[in-house]
């Protein structure tokens, strides 16, 4: 199974754990990097994960973050294909780095893209391209 991380999925272990919600959801994505160095999923990786990590301010989540870079099956490029794809899902009402990582998701063939971002989940049943879903719900429906 192959799945694609959007960079809030990656940032949320380093998120305020206080909130019952994030440390779940924490926990969930740790689960599933897991199962991705354990070889049980395949990572896609994209030039948009690349440009977003590297407006990090923390330099050691960046370093961490970058590191999942290895275990990728797959570094999408931009191309002409995938911004036709980014601007149908920005047309839905989406961001541009938004769409931009959603349709990397598409370009590799992903099967799910795992987010935190609630702009992004509340549109994700519009989505057809993908599963879009958040790392409690993939647990909950893949590994249970």
């Amino acid at each position: 199974m192959k799945l694609y991380l959007d960079n809030c999925c990656f940032n949320r272990p380093f998120d305020d754990q206080s909130q019952i919600r994030i440390r779940l959801e924490s926990e969930a994505k740790l689960k599933i990097q897991e199962e991705i160095r354990a070889g049980s999923f395949q990572l896609a990786w994209s030039y948009i994960l690349d440009y977003e990590n590297s407006k990090n301010p923390f330099q050691e989540r960046k370093i961490r973050i970058s590191g999942w870079r290895k275990y990728a099956f797959q570094n999408i490029d931009e191309s002409v294909e995938l911004l036709k794809i980014a601007n149908s899902l920005n047309q839905m009402g989406l961001h541009k780095l938004d769409s931009l990582h959603i349709a990397c998701g598409v370009q590799s063939n992903c099967d799910y893209f795992l987010t935190t971002d609630d702009k992004i989940l509340k549109r994700g049943d519009q989505i057809s391209y993908i599963r879009v879903t958040d790392p409690i719900a993939f647990i909950k429906e893949v590994l249970s």
